[in-house]
């Protein structure tokens, strides 16, 4: 009785190990950098008239606290404010007037927006600052960071070097299946060729042979 009640723990804690360790976890690509208290950039490309999405990540250390969180969003130089969530999102005035879109998460572990009809103009420096306060017992911490993101826009997209290197094996790929084939049909050719003359060359003997010889077959072979 003892034992099972042992095993009967055993698995109930396996369970709920598997359960904590199931809970949605939040991957920050600038943790190591935000360790260093360094301030992040990121590097970003975008078309003319598509949307572009400027992605800023920050993750909540510990997801049971509670957390107040304020964004503020700035394009430089000048470090005109152009956009800000605090409780709710606010679009501002200025040239980018409508065309910023909140596209945050649910959990304010992401806090990016986006430029949903890119122009020209909006080629240049983005800074995310990100504002949090914790609600402990008995004291309320505050936590900061700021990610820039280097923003070229052009005109037409700019080729990727995967899809290069993707284009010229496919061209390489095909020449080689190209140059197989050929040889193949030249080998399946020349043996046709082949069996063809080996045939006429066997008639032509045959014919070659007296009537007499082939009416009168010469005599069996015996041991």
């Amino acid at each position: 009785m003892i034992t099972q009640m042992k095993t009967q723990l055993w698995f109930l804690s396996i369970l709920i190990f598997t359960v904590q360790e199931c809970r949605p976890v939040c991957v920050d690509p600038n943790a190591h950098a935000h360790a260093l208290g360094l301030n992040v950039s990121v590097e970003s490309e975008a078309v003319v008239g598509s949307p572009m999405k400027l992605l800023c990540i920050s993750c909540l250390k510990r997801e049971e606290i509670e957390a107040e969180t304020k964004v503020n969003w700035y394009y430089n130089p000048g470090g005109k404010l152009i956009y800000q969530f605090d409780n709710w999102p606010r679009d501002l005035d200025g040239p980018w007037k409508g065309r910023l879109v909140w596209n945050g998460s649910k959990d304010m572990q992401d806090v990016s927006i986006s430029i949903t009809n890119v122009t020209m103009n909006d080629s240049g420096s983005y800074t995310c600052e990100v504002h949090r306060k914790f609600f402990f017992n008995l004291y309320t911490p505050t936590f900061s960071t700021r990610i820039q993101i280097n923003l070229v826009v052009r005109k037409e997209a700019s080729k990727d070097p995967t899809a290069l290197y993707s284009e010229i094996m496919m061209y390489v790929l095909l020449v080689f299946l190209t140059f197989w084939l050929l040889v193949e049909m030249i080998y399946c050719y020349r043996k046709i060729s082949k069996s063809d003359e080996q045939a006429q060359d066997s008639a032509t003997d045959y014919l070659a042979i007296p009537s007499e010889n082939k009416e009168n077959p010469g005599p069996a072979v015996t041991e």
